[in-house]
């Protein structure tokens, strides 16, 4: 099976391997990329992971249209979960997508599930599913207007027309646009502040952004609140001070 799992230390890299296909997804490779994360999810010794694809000119381009618009049609993709993390699956574990080539339909909704965002300088990216008269299904329509303006997202969703890097970077939509040779390197070195940070914090700082993005405002500073009262009694956030005022680097357990 042509997607890759290594891990680093509590560092877990998931490559999708199709160069020859454009890393488009069917069937098959859908459900490895299922099983892969809920292993990143329920491992507790990984606590970051990388979305990336093989070569330098897909991250993704989406569907394998040869197989799953017929197997949509026959009614067996009612219950979709592209790329296996676009609907149906939660982590509070942080999740970085390296975005090395053209992240197109699916490819750009596994890129909108995805935390944080880093791009080659060379990348377009963009939902193109009414070119052929479908719509996007793993949650495009949904992400994208709450990532950038709805103006911009209404005219990506409804032309199917790609942007560039750039564009992504001023929008907002990638947190980084790097060259092509450094992105891997880029990304790593973004998965190493993160793991540098306190594991229980980010999980719980993660839930408070998007948990709090649907509740009302009253509502969403408990949730923070209670949020924040659950890390404080961790031992992380012993820890955490304890190497401030010793002049340390922290030694945080996720506990």
């Amino acid at each position: 099976m042509s997607i890759g799992f290594e891990i680093n230390n509590r560092l877990a890299v998931i490559t999708i391997d199709r160069p020859e296909a454009m890393n488009a997804l069917d069937m098959a490779h859908n459900a490895e990329l299922d099983r892969i994360w809920a292993e990143f999810r329920d491992d507790d010794d990984l606590w970051v992971a990388i979305l990336t694809g093989a070569g330098d000119k897909a991250f993704s381009a989406g569907a394998d249209l040869k197989t799953l618009i017929p197997a949509q049609g026959n009614g067996v993709m009612d219950d979709w979960n592209f790329g296996g993390i676009t609907r149906n699956f939660t982590t509070d574990k942080p999740i970085i997508a390296a975005i090395n080539g053209v992240a197109l339909a699916g490819g750009l909704e596994m890129v909108l599930a995805c935390d944080l965002r880093v791009a080659a300088d060379h990348v377009r990216l963009g939902l193109a599913e009414v070119k052929w008269a479908i719509i996007p299904g793993g949650g495009g329509t949904q992400r994208l207007p709450r990532s950038i303006p709805l103006a911009r997202a209404m005219e990506m969703i409804l032309t199917g027309d790609p942007i560039t890097a750039d564009e992504a970077y001023q929008l907002g939509l990638v947190n980084r646009v790097v060259p092509a040779a450094k992105l891997m390197d880029e990304a790593r070195a973004l998965a190493d502040t993160l793991l540098a940070r306190g594991p229980v914090a980010l999980r719980a700082a993660k839930r408070a952004i998007l948990e709090g993005a649907s509740l009302p405002f009253d509502e969403a500073m408990n949730l923070e609140l209670q949020l924040f009262n659950s890390v404080m009694r961790t031992q992380d956030a012993v820890e955490g001070p304890r190497a401030f005022a010793e002049k340390r680097a922290p030694n945080y357990q996720g506990r």
